[in-house]
């Protein structure tokens, strides 16, 4: 028998054993896939608090399949999302820029509405999209679920989803293309409420109804069915997985729906559903070994919760505000051929970064190049999201409040800027004035303002001058008009 790894003749039984010995170690190693083009999940939850996962510390809910990612992968404490609101949280994770720079600073309602605050009625085809670059180079790329990036209420000549870089997509009432539309359901009633929001006369794609508190199973199952679609014409994916749970109204199954209780009841309920649909699509990457040796899921939220609903834990403040509460996101990475072993349930709580950083650092994963006019507003931090470093991005974050947001319910007078660099929080008005400081390490709950101490005189002037700075460079909203 002449052996194909030492060109040598030996005979068959020494052969086998060799054949044996090498497969045992590629089994170990990973080698035996191509690690080269990984495939990319992202699971994207709507309006969840930082301490919303039981991962996370919620003593009222679980979340068995996500705690079973963050037991097997990393959780990241220090991460952040571009906005405390979804529209334009979105496009950050979606382009790796500040979505200021594409007029989208909060979220896409009505053109009259859109008009009034100065932001776009979709986004641009032209942003850098980070399905697009990986499609180009030979990716399945599916979005599943919530868009709302374009193409809602009486926004029906938006580009559809597929034009933004996807070769499928299915997605609610905030999205054109392919759509599962919700019913409410609710015990007692005899006939559901629909909940379109003028959707269902926009055309421009098929349209389901469903009862709502099956529309993530929906969409878990179709990225499931593209998961093996992709599977069979041997192409690695990157999919969007982005429910509209847990975004209310809060429509649990009818078994577990409380009449007359607490909003925070149904929350829970539609939180632990959720995390039960996820479940399937989780089974199906770790039970065929070559998806689990190959496959990275990130699971995060897109802002803050809504008050009285989910929970922040220590921090501050919800959606729609800059402090932490509504910025700040829980981070699971989950990959065990990409991931060291010896990170399995690691909480990494020193690593600063955002969503605008996952762009770059996917793109890094996939080893695909980008032509030299992008200009990335994120940072490729890959060793850190593979637990290979704790490196924090080198830039300070910046961050601007959607502009009709200066108050919201018993939330009055929020800050309207804010930003990150190592310990340092700083909130303030555009023109710098009213500055809050916060050592977020110390703090996490920014309770002691150490704005009026003397010592901090030049970390005030330097990092207040900076956010002013930033915001100036960004196409201008109307947020002055909602004072």
């Amino acid at each position: 028998m002449l052996c194909r790894f030492t060109n040598q003749r030996i005979p068959l039984t020494r052969y086998l054993i060799i054949v044996a010995v090498l497969a045992t170690q590629f089994a170990r190693t990973g080698f035996a896939f191509d690690v080269s083009r990984p495939n990319v999940i992202l699971v994207f939850i709507d309006d969840m608090g930082w301490a919303d996962f039981s991962c996370f510390g919620n003593k009222e809910a679980t979340t068995p399949n996500i705690d079973a990612l963050a037991k097997n992968g990393i959780a990241f404490e220090q991460f952040y999302v571009n906005s405390p609101i979804c529209s334009p949280s979105r496009t950050a994770i979606s382009t790796g820029q500040y979505p200021q720079r594409w007029r989208i600073g909060s979220y896409l309602d009505n053109r009259k509405a859109n008009a009034k605050r100065g932001v776009a009625n979709w986004l641009d085809p032209n942003a850098p999209m980070l399905a697009r670059f990986l499609n180009d180079a030979g990716y399945a790329t599916g979005h599943f679920g919530k868009w709302h990036m374009g193409g809602q209420r009486d926004v029906g000549e938006a580009p559809l989803i597929t034009e933004y870089g996807f070769d499928e997509s299915l997605t609610n009432f905030e999205g054109l293309g392919p759509r599962i539309l919700p019913l409410k359901y609710s015990p007692g009633q005899k006939t559901p409420k629909k909940h379109g929001l003028g959707s269902g006369e926009l055309g421009r794609g098929p349209i389901v109804w469903k009862d709502r508190s099956v529309i993530t199973q929906e969409f878990t199952a179709s990225a499931i069915d593209f998961i093996r679609k992709a599977q069979a014409d041997d192409k690695p994916f990157y999919i969007n997985v982005w429910p509209d749970d847990v975004h209310s109204p809060f429509h649990p199954p009818l078994d577990r729906f409380s009449i007359g209780g607490a909003r925070r009841t149904n929350y829970l309920a539609v939180l632990e559903t959720m995390d039960q649909q996820l479940g399937k699509l989780f089974d199906l990457i770790q039970n065929d070994q070559q998806l689990r040796e190959n496959t990275l899921i990130l699971v995060c939220s897109d802002n803050g919760h809504e008050p009285d609903c989910g929970s922040a834990g220590i921090l501050r403040g919800a959606k729609v505000t800059l402090y932490e509460g509504g910025i700040r996101s829980p981070l699971v990475v989950w990959g065990p051929g990409l991931i060291g072993k010896e990170k399995n349930g690691s909480r990494n709580k020193q690593s600063i970064f955002s969503a605008i950083d996952l762009v770059p650092s996917l793109l890094s994963l996939a080893k695909v190049d980008v032509p030299s006019e992008v200009k990335f507003d994120g940072e490729s931090l890959l060793p850190t999201l593979l637990g290979k470093s704790e490196h924090s991005r080198d830039r300070p974050l910046f961050f601007r409040r959607p502009p009709d947001r200066k108050r919201w319910k018993k939330m009055t007078d929020l800050p309207d800027l804010a930003i990150r660099a190592g310990k340092w929080k700083l909130l303030c008005e555009y023109d710098g004035s009213k500055p809050q400081l916060y050592d977020i390490f110390a703090d996490h709950g920014e309770t002691k303002n150490l704005a009026n101490d003397p010592e901090n005189a030049v970390i005030i002037n330097r990092m207040t001058k900076q956010v002013v700075a930033w915001h100036k460079s960004m196409p201008a909203d109307k947020g002055d008009d909602f004072k």
